[in-house]
This record gives C-alpha cells, sequence and structure tokens, in this order.
C-alpha cells in the first residue's frame, strides 16, 4: 500500500503581500524559513521513503531545511501548484475569487489548461 502524507511549503514573502505567487519562483519569508525548520521537529517521529517537492524554490527550500540529510529529496516541476498564466504574482483578492468559481472549469489566462495534472488520476 502506498501512502502519501502532504504538506505545504512555509510562508513566502508573497503570501505575507498577500499576492498569489502561482508559477512564479519565489523566497520563503523569515517566518517560512522557521516554519520549515520546525517542521523537522514536528515530524522526528515519522517515517518517509522519499520527499517530492516542486522544483520552486519556495518548496525545495522548505523541504531541504526540514529533512535535507534524513530523506532523498526529489523536486519535480510536476508538483508546482496551480498555474495562475498572467496573474501570476497578482494580488490574492483577484486570484482567489477566480480559483473557486470560473477557473475551476477552465484556465486562467494565458496558462496551461490544469487539467493535465490529473491525467491518470481518478476526478472523482
Amino acid at each position: 500500500m502506498v501512502k502519501i502524507t502532504y504538506f505545504v511549503h512555509g510562508t513566502t514573502t508573497d503570501n505575507e503581500k498577500e499576492i498569489s505567487s502561482g508559477w512564479s519562483d519565489v523566497e520563503l519569508s523569515p517566518l517560512g524559513v522557521k516554519q520549515s525548520v520546525d517542521l523537522k521537529e514536528q515530524t522526528k517521529d515519522m517515517h518517509f521513503d522519499v520527499v517530492f517537492c516542486s522544483d520552486l524554490q519556495r518548496a525545495h527550500n522548505s523541504a531541504k531545511l526540514a529533512w535535507e540529510g534524513v530523506y532523498t529529496i526529489i523536486p519535480d516541476a510536476r508538483l508546482r501548484e496551480c498555474n495562475y498564466g498572467t496573474l501570476n504574482g497578482a494580488a490574492s483578492a483577484v486570484v482567489e475569487p477566480m480559483q473557486e468559481e470560473e477557473c475551476i472549469t477552465k484556465p486562467f489566462p494565458k496558462a496551461r489548461a490544469t487539467r493535465m495534472l490529473r491525467r491518470g488520476w481518478p476526478t472523482s
């Protein structure tokens, strides 16, 4: 049996400015660095065979701060969060309502369809 445990990356500089990064490659804020370091302690009694993360620095650095030297970390571009197209790096007040409503069934402006992420995975 395969068991997948999911963690989010630490807080970014964009998160603190209420910006939806999408595929913009932004760094962790000092808070995000602390959250990632704290995750190492919070997961010390857990075991993982491997850690997969997005190739964007916020995810890769979060994984390295938490588990470098403990587990193999494999960054993969296919694990990036939503591509907001021309809205990568736009205000969250603009992006988040679209994410919850109209862009569930169609891509963001000038973004590749997010349906590609579901290829081969059950959708129901």
